[in-house]
């Protein structure tokens, strides 16, 4: 089965609290492994959007931005038997057929582009193909999920849409606010995306999308991804079965054809725990003392749905459908194939 991410990662949790971690390449805290690459291999992920660039923080947004870029285009030449870059659809389809792992390069926040919208043209011929407007707070062009205002685009938002309809890359309204989303969904040129989220009528949280939000999307062509977050439920604990109840819901707004998963997390699971425990929870207290913590984010909430990580997520995510009377065609098409279409319908 072609397996596709939407939002993933490419990195070991572990390498960082492993000092006998054979690391191939390091990325800020993002550490990308031999484990890592044979774990994603044993998946059976086809292909995957990975962070880069600019998200939050002290550094230089654009530069910082390129540095990353420069990281990745290293990471992928190092390792042409395990890696390719994915600039096309047609790259996904020769990555999962050579069984590599496409490497598909998004950002989670549109800082960098400065005030300058030519600036998209720059990172799409770096090889960037998915631009998200906002991360949780507002910034110049909307928006975040946790703006308390909700308010829309703003005129420099509007322009960098357009900047990214012209470079046929995917709008990803992941993270946005409902107004900053409603509104880049129906003035975008081409479909957009949300490719990592949860269904607010399932679990009410401002990280969640509104079935107005969904609806529009799936209506204009896009393409939803279900993220394997503690969104998903109200504990702040998901469980598998929540993410199922989410793609089901999305399911039946948006139809069988516009969902997708965008898990927002590694492949490799954790193997000490308490270790990790004590590392997130300093990671957390900083999110919050920066502002960009989202409702529903605490130190003692676990940033995976516990009971779907490590190499084997896909293969009980796929049992777990089955289970719940999902055909064998629903379940490609959720898996990755409707990714694959929404890819076809931007990028080419």
């Amino acid at each position: 089965m072609l397996i596709v991410n939407a939002l993933g990662g490419l990195d070991n949790p572990n390498a960082g609290l492993d000092s006998a971690s054979a690391l191939l390449q390091n990325s800020d805290e993002m550490i990308v492994d031999a484990r890592a690459i044979a774990d994603a291999h044993a998946s059976g992920l086809s292909a995957v959007n990975v962070t880069l660039g600019y998200v939050m923080g002290d550094e230089p947004p654009y530069e910082h931005t390129l540095h990353e870029l420069d990281v990745w285009d290293s990471i992928i030449e190092a390792h042409p038997d395990d890696l390719l870059k994915v600039l096309t659809a047609d790259d996904i389809r020769r990555a999962h057929a050579e069984k590599r792992v496409g490497v598909i390069y998004g950002f989670q926040n549109a800082v960098q582009v400065g005030t300058d919208p030519s600036r998209i043209a720059e990172f799409a011929g770096r090889g960037v193909r998915i631009v998200q407007l906002t991360y949780n707070q507002a910034n110049h062009l909307g928006d975040g999920s946790m703006a308390p205002e909700n308010r829309g685009l703003t005129a420099f938002g509007r322009e960098v849409v357009e900047a990214i309809n012209e470079q046929r890359l995917m709008v990803d309204l992941s993270h946005s606010g409902e107004a900053t989303c409603l509104e880049a969904a129906r003035i975008s040129t081409r479909p957009v995306s949300i490719n990592h989220t949860g269904c607010r009528a399932v679990t009410d949280l401002p990280r969640n999308k509104t079935d107005e939000e969904l609806r529009l999307v799936a209506d204009r062509g896009g393409f939803v991804g279900i993220y394997f977050m503690p969104y998903l439920n109200l504990s702040g604990h998901a469980t598998a079965e929540d993410v199922v109840e989410h793609i089901l819901h999305a399911v039946d707004v948006c139809g069988e054809d516009a969902v997708g998963i965008g898990t927002d997390g590694s492949i490799t699971g954790i193997d000490d725990m308490d270790a990790y425990r004590a590392t997130l929870a300093e990671h957390t207290a900083a999110r919050f003392a920066a502002g960009v913590a989202a409702t529903g984010e605490r130190s003692d909430t676990l940033p995976f749905v516990l009971d779907l990580c490590g190499p084997g997520q896909f293969r009980k995510l796929i049992r777990l459908l089955e289970e719940r009377g999902c055909t064998s065609t629903r379940i490609e098409k959720i898996l990755g194939l409707n990714f694959l279409a929404y890819a076809d319908r931007i990028w080419s």
